[in-house]
């Protein structure tokens, strides 16, 4: 349990670390590079670039062993745990001023991500988890997170990042039949509304084709916070790919069946 507090505080300190370099850059005069010109717009900046890099060298002072992966620059392999980095995980977002977005931070074992830390620098937000508790931290602020009752999905405020993530025709079909039976859908949320689900501000998020620093961080944060995430057929979210997250046990199990329809 030491240990693994000791991690926990550790991703904290890397998410603040990144903000370091991210802060200066947000809402100023930024050069933007498109990492999948030609097809789809897939933004990165140098706040993207040196957060991560600062991250990592921070990894090998304090954990010369521990592999890296992230968005930026890749894996590195290690003895076995590995920290996974997204330093910006909503770059559009970030590049047009706007607020949903943020740095995540997880240490994954090789099964599951045993800490998880959600930071949103602007906001002085930490959103932080060990899957069995979670706190949210602002300024000398420190409570603990827990996420809200929900027992349908006609109750639901819902969100995704975008419904054009939806390519396949069956997923387009399956997030139609959420979208239709929940209380009110948002987008253009990505990692933040994780963290409001964590604290207790939603109930319920549908996403598909994230790749393993884009949901590891978010894991223990939700499940610390008596969420539950999973894919969507009730498994091991830790790879990424197709994703719900609920507060609520009974939302869950309905928005698996509905998606599974």
């Amino acid at each position: 349990m030491e240990e693994r507090a000791a991690f926990l505080e550790f991703a904290c300190e890397l998410a603040a670390l990144a903000g370091e370099s991210i802060l200066p850059r947000f809402r100023a005069a930024l050069a933007v590079d498109n990492k999948k010109p030609g097809s789809d717009y897939d933004p990165v900046t140098e706040a993207d670039r040196d957060a991560e890099r600062a991250m990592r060298q921070a990894i090998r002072r304090r954990y010369p062993t521990h592999g890296v992966l992230g968005e930026e620059f890749g894996f590195d392999p290690g003895d076995g745990l590995t920290w996974v980095l997204d330093p910006i995980d909503g770059t559009r977002g970030f590049v047009m001023g706007l607020l949903h977005w943020g740095t995540l931070v997880a240490l994954f074992d090789g099964q599951r991500p045993v800490v998880g830390a959600i930071r949103q620098p602007v906001l002085d937000e930490t959103f932080a988890g060990d899957g069995a508790s979670a706190v949210y931290m602002c300024g000398s602020e420190r409570r603990e997170l827990a996420t809200r009752p929900c027992a349908s999905l006609g109750e639901a405020l819902a969100g995704t990042t975008t419904p054009d993530m939806f390519h396949a025709p069956g997923q387009q079909a399956a997030f139609a039949r959420i979208r239709d039976r929940v209380r009110g859908m948002r987008y253009g949320t990505d990692c933040y509304l994780y963290a409001m689900l964590a604290l207790g501000q939603a109930d319920l998020v549908v996403e598909t084709s994230l790749k393993p620093y884009d949901v590891q961080a978010l894991i223990p944060v939700v499940e610390g916070a008596g969420g539950i995430i999973t894919d969507w057929s009730g498994g091991n979210p830790a790879m990424g790919g197709d994703v719900l997250a609920t507060g609520d046990p009974r939302l869950h199990e309905q928005a698996l069946a509905v998606l599974r329809d």
